[in-house]
């Protein structure tokens, strides 16, 4: 049977950001959002507004992929059920909210370094908003508009 929109969405927050405290969870509820609700660029041409298009774009998120590096990934969205307040956390986002100094931002990363990178994906077509704990958070620049 397939998850719904809501357990996928708890799945993802737990895996990418269940170590990151609440803001850290709301954080990357907020950036999948972002990229369901983009209205340019690759995550509007791509996933079309369909959570599940984002949470399944190749390439996007570790937790979704069973191997990584060519090893079994143990920590994937299907290996670790959600807990209540992932739950809380994605009908949170679902119901439209989002940290409002993350309003435009469309990626984060765990640089696995004290500094964040001022531009990523490789593209510079984000730009560092700020760090939250492990994860940085970037904003589109005007080059993401061309992807």
């Amino acid at each position: 049977m397939a998850y719904s929109a809501r357990e996928l969405l708890a799945r993802i927050i737990k895996c990418e950001a269940g170590g990151e405290g609440e803001t850290g969870m709301k954080a990357v509820a907020t950036v999948v959002m972002n990229r369901v609700h983009a209205a340019e660029g690759e995550y509007q041409r791509v996933n079309q507004g369909d959570l599940r298009k984002v949470i399944f774009q190749p390439g996007q998120f570790d937790c979704v992929r069973s191997v990584l590096g060519g090893v079994a990934n143990p920590q994937t969205i299907w290996a670790s059920p959600p807990e209540q307040i992932h739950y809380d956390i994605a009908d949170w986002a679902l119901a439209g909210n989002k940290l409002y100094n993350l309003d435009p931002t469309l990626w984060y990363m765990n640089p696995f370094d004290p500094e964040c990178p001022i531009y990523f994906p490789y593209n510079k077509s984000g730009v560092i908003n700020q760090r939250i704990r492990k994860h940085c958070f970037f904003d589109p620049t005007e080059i993401y508009k061309d992807t």
